[in-house]
């Protein structure tokens, strides 16, 4: 301060009292000091490299030299899990990808516990995944991805809770197989669907059968019933005049002439 006012003598040619240097020298200071955090964002204060506390959103002095900070973004970030080529339980080569939802429960540990948390989580996200993928079975992670993918949450969750991080979700994007084994998949497929098609096609002609036995049955009980349906038969088939009917006559209806005209003979 003594410089800057012999500056000022000696520059300007007047005399400047010492509180003004001073307070000036003081605004200076606390203008460079001055640090802003976002709503988004936490800062981690270290002074004389010591962590001393959490920065809030906010305008926040930082004293030059003595102190320093970084900023933490505490949103919910997306990590795209490369492409990761695994073995199943029994011994398909699969390849699985995912995305993983998580974000900083607590800056001072995102930042003092681990170099970079967002590289850390995503290489322990890929060796958990290949774990479990070795785990189970195709059928399995087919059929299962959510129980699977929620499995990758838990251990993943669990590891990096000391790293100040909370895994909100995790979503198998993708699975691939080998072509040949898509190839055998889709004929199983084909297979099973051949398989319903006989068994509701059987059930169906066991049904029709069924109910053309009680038919039948009902005929051959009611007297006169078969020559009515004989009738509606005929009935049917005169509406198109392109065929032609040939019709045959019930054995009952020629016993019942047979017995009118051996009444009328006997009288």
């Amino acid at each position: 301060m003594l410089l800057f006012r012999a500056f000022l003598v000696q520059r300007m040619g007047y005399d400047i009292d010492m509180g003004y240097v001073i307070a000036i020298t003081v605004l200076v200071i606390v203008l460079a000091s001055i640090r802003q955090i976002n709503q988004y964002q936490r800062g981690v204060k270290f002074t004389l490299g010591k962590y001393t506390g959490i920065m809030e959103p906010g305008w926040r002095l930082v004293i030059p030299i003595f102190q320093s900070y970084q900023r933490v973004d505490i949103r919910v970030k997306a990590v795209d899990v490369p492409d990761q080529n695994a073995i199943t339980r029994d011994n398909v080569s699969v390849t699985v990808n995912a995305v993983i939802y998580y974000k900083v429960s607590s800056s001072e540990k995102a930042i003092i516990e681990v170099e970079s948390f967002s590289y850390a989580i995503s290489q322990y996200a890929q060796t958990t995944m290949r774990n479990i993928v070795g785990e189970v079975t195709l059928d399995e992670l087919l059929a299962g991805r959510e129980k699977i993918a929620e499995r990758i949450r838990e251990i993943v969750d669990k590891e990096t809770d000391a790293w100040g991080l909370k895994v909100n979700n995790v979503e198998l994007k993708d699975i691939r197989l080998p072509e040949n084994m898509e190839r055998t998949i889709a004929k199983q497929a084909e297979a099973e669907r051949e398989k319903r098609a006989v068994i509701i096609n059987s059930e169906g002609e066991l049904a029709a059968s069924r109910n053309m036995a009680e038919a039948a049955r009902v005929l051959n009980e009611v007297p006169g019933a078969l020559h009515l349906r004989t009738l509606q038969s005929i009935n049917d088939l005169s509406s198109d005049q392109s065929n032609t009917v040939i019709f045959t006559v019930p054995l009952e209806i020629l016993k019942a002439f047979a017995g009118g005209f051996g009444r009328k003979s006997a009288e």
